[in-house]
């Protein structure tokens, strides 16, 4: 689906959103050490998911008052919760983890066909330019996903 400029890369986080899942996935049908598994949930959380989300929510949602944005802005409270859950388990479950997984995907399946293309109808060309120029800003300039342990290989 071809992306407002100006909110590509939003959408180019969401490419290694969804590699993050596959890779609990896989870890999770190699039956993977789950403290592992925990170990690059928090590395990816830490150095590339609350960024993204304080992105979306400051220089998008905060913009609109609409259901949507409300909608967004849910998910990535619920994400942080289930993160929160996975971290404070005292008998770690697999399940959690696919949960999180399941959580991320739907939530990025949700914005890239959905969120995304409602934003670029409401907002007017000029709007969307002064979005793009306060991503460049804030926005680290390509996500790195440079975890050394390969539990999913």
């Amino acid at each position: 689906m071809k992306r407002n400029e100006n909110i590509q890369p939003l959408s180019r986080d969401h490419h290694f959103g969804l590699l993050f899942c596959w890779k609990i996935r896989k870890g999770l049908a190699n039956q993977t050490e789950l403290e592992r598994i925990n170990k690059y949930v928090n590395y990816f959380w830490q150095s590339n998911l609350q960024q993204h989300f304080l992105e979306e929510e400051t220089i998008l949602f905060n913009k609109l008052n609409d259901k949507l944005c409300d909608d967004g802005r849910k998910e990535h409270l619920e994400i942080a919760l289930q993160i929160a859950k996975v971290n404070n388990q005292k008998n770690q479950e697999p399940q959690a983890y696919a949960d999180l997984a399941d959580l991320v995907d739907q939530h990025i399946r949700f914005e890239e066909r959905i969120l995304f293309p409602h934003l670029e109808k409401v907002f007017s060309d000029n709007q969307l330019k002064i979005i793009g120029l306060e991503l460049q800003k804030l926005h680290q300039e390509t996500i790195a996903d440079d975890y050394p342990d390969s539990f999913w290989d």
